[in-house]
């Protein structure tokens, strides 16, 4: 066979060694697609003579409404209200009842009605392709957040409240809190308070045995807590882009403890947290790997039995392509496929397509290529920016300058203990999933021929999460498009991360649910939204009378001598840092 002779070309041997400085130096972000957002927008303003109309008109309404304010603020004298707002939305950072009193709420009245118009300059401007419009918008909302009176000392009538009640105590925590923050930063260290989750010890404690090993998974099976089982194994497929124990915190918010405990047989997979010895493996390796590798271990141990697949966010993604492959090749070792808020067709992943576009995917790519992985905290950034209200500056305004000191818990600690990712593999998964949408287009090859969601006829769970800025629910939910197979759909409270933790118990929680019958017509995402009854509390409970209905009698759980135990549970590649 012809070797490829290697690219001599200046290019090849000086570009990527630039590239990866520039992305050190952005901090893996691309500036290059944040100007050309921003150039396509200006140029186009520059061209638009009435939307420039529009907006000097705009600017006119708001002065004249925020001026009338000023003076129903003047005469009603200080600490009053003063009138109606004039901003025509309303915002929870200054829901407190002190920012309805003079002058600050003439300071987050002007902040919202600047923040509307420029919200308003950025869209509808002819000729703006709609990817640059959306970046051009979002990077207006983070620097004007910059700017927000509730994120200033001087301008934030609790923060000031409360130094002058404290005699100034409250910046004294502050100040120490966030120098221990930039020291832990510095020096790579845990969070304050993290140590007191450990996987096995507080955290992933669902008694268990790893009963296979490779080079890129552990595979955990976890002890029956009930005298008898279904006869169908449920097998899970995390995100390899997190620790597995997110679905098996602490023993009261475990989902893989409540599965046990209603009766399943659970089999879980623990990915390694890949490092240059990795750098080569990819979306085919995760598979084989991956997926096939534990599946043929189920098998074994629980022979005879179809598996009951779930699969969570980039875990789901994988399942699903697992799952359409077997359907091809008429393989029917499973029984259903569960996926937590994973999406299939990626043309419209929310904000995160904010920072997905071949800039940027060619940025990561030269700095992967140097390092032979990605760093968890070469996406940190991109994720705070999508959730900055919550993630960044609520908690700077918090514990920084009111000295409240947030409390460690299990979802927190687990969200700092970071994984990478090799670079060959996240390089496919960007381009092929994102920026191609190669499985919802037919085009994704397992074994060198495509896949098609189309040819999934086994019943479908699939979770979506109201508030997901990671797979937005919208997109989830596009799986009722891509596939005529029967399909229960839940949409439930909570973010990516917390909707799917979300026990029994848990308060302020609600879902909706409803099932298409198989070859039914399609609904779109607001009328299903209408039609489904919104119910109080978990969805947990949903999903096994689901898995119940789908699995036979119970009845003795299956010999544990049939899968060997290399360890007790949680295993050693949760542990690795």
């Amino acid at each position: 066979m012809q070797m490829t002779p290697p690219d001599t070309t200046m290019a090849a041997l000086l570009d990527p060694a630039a590239h990866a400085a520039w992305a050190r130096q952005s901090g893996s972000l691309s500036p290059e697609s944040i100007r050309q957002a921003l150039a396509d927008w200006a140029s186009h303003l520059a061209l638009s003579p009435g939307k420039q109309l529009d907006l000097l008109k705009l600017a006119g309404d708001e002065f004249s409404a925020l001026t009338k304010y000023l003076r129903q603020g003047a005469l009603a004298g200080p600490g009053a209200p003063a009138g109606a707002a004039p901003s025509p939305v309303s915002d929870r950072r200054f829901a407190a009842p002190e920012w309805q009193r003079w002058p600050f709420n003439l300071w987050h009245q002007a902040f919202l009605l600047r923040q509307n118009w420029w919200e308003q300059a950025a869209r509808g401007v002819w000729g703006v392709s709609p990817h640059h419009e959306e970046v051009v918008s979002f990077m207006l909302r983070q620097w004007l957040d910059i700017f927000s009176p509730g994120n200033q000392l001087w301008s934030n009538p609790t923060v000031l409240q409360r130094t002058i009640d404290e005699g100034g105590a409250n910046l004294a925590r502050g100040a120490t809190a966030l120098a221990n923050d930039i020291r832990a930063k510095l020096s790579g260290a845990a969070p304050a308070g993290a140590d007191q989750f450990r996987p096995g010890e507080q955290v992933a404690v669902t008694p268990g045995k790893v009963v296979y090993r490779n080079r890129l998974i552990e595979l955990i099976r976890y002890a029956p807590a009930t005298a008898q089982v279904h006869p169908e194994p449920i097998l899970i497929v995390p995100a390899w882009i997190m620790k597995y124990y997110i679905l098996d915190l602490s023993p009261h918010n475990s989902l893989i403890r409540y599965l046990v405990e209603q009766g399943h047989t659970v089999f879980c997979i623990s990915w390694k947290n890949p490092g240059i010895a990795e750098r080569e493996l990819d979306m085919d390796d995760y598979l084989e790997l991956g997926f096939h590798a534990a599946l043929a271990q189920v098998n074994a141990a629980v022979p005879e039995q179809r598996v009951h697949l779930a699969g969570y966010c980039l875990g789901g993604t994988l399942s699903a392509i697992a799952a359409a492959a077997m359907a091809r090749d008429g393989d029917e070792r499973l029984a259903s496929l569960t996926l937590f808020a994973a999406q299939t067709d990626l043309s419209e992943p929310g904000e995160l397509g904010l920072f997905i576009d071949e800039s940027q995917v060619s940025l990561l790519e030269a700095q992967m290529d140097q390092a032979g992985f990605l760093k968890a905290e070469q996406m940190a950034g991109a994720f705070q920016m999508l959730r900055s209200y919550d993630l960044l500056w609520s908690r700077m305004v918090n514990q920084y300058l009111l000295g409240e000191a947030e409390p460690m818990n299990d979802l927190m600690a687990w969200n700092a203990d970071t994984t990478r990712m090799p670079a060959r593999m996240h390089s496919q998964y960007l381009r092929r999933l994102f920026l191609h949408n190669d499985l919802s287009e037919g085009r994704y090859p397992v074994g060198g021929k495509p896949v098609a969601l189309n040819d999934l006829t086994l019943p479908l769970f699939c979770v979506g999460t109201e508030t997901d800025h990671v797979a937005p629910w919208r997109s989830v939910y596009k799986l009722h498009y891509e596939t005529p197979a029967e399909l229960t759909f839940v949409l439930t409270s909570g973010g990516h991360n917390a909707g799917i933790v979300s026990e029994p118990g848990h308060p302020h929680r609600h879902y909706r649910i409803h099932t298409r019958a198989h070859g039914q017509p399609y609904v779109g995402t607001d009328a299903w939204q209408a039609a489904a009854t919104p119910v109080d509390g978990s969805w947990w409970p949903a999903w096994t009378a689901w898995l119940q209905a789908r699995s036979g009698p119970a009845g003795a759980p299956p010999p544990f001598d049939r899968s060997p135990a290399l360890a007790d549970a949680p295993g050693s590649y949760v542990k690795e840092a």
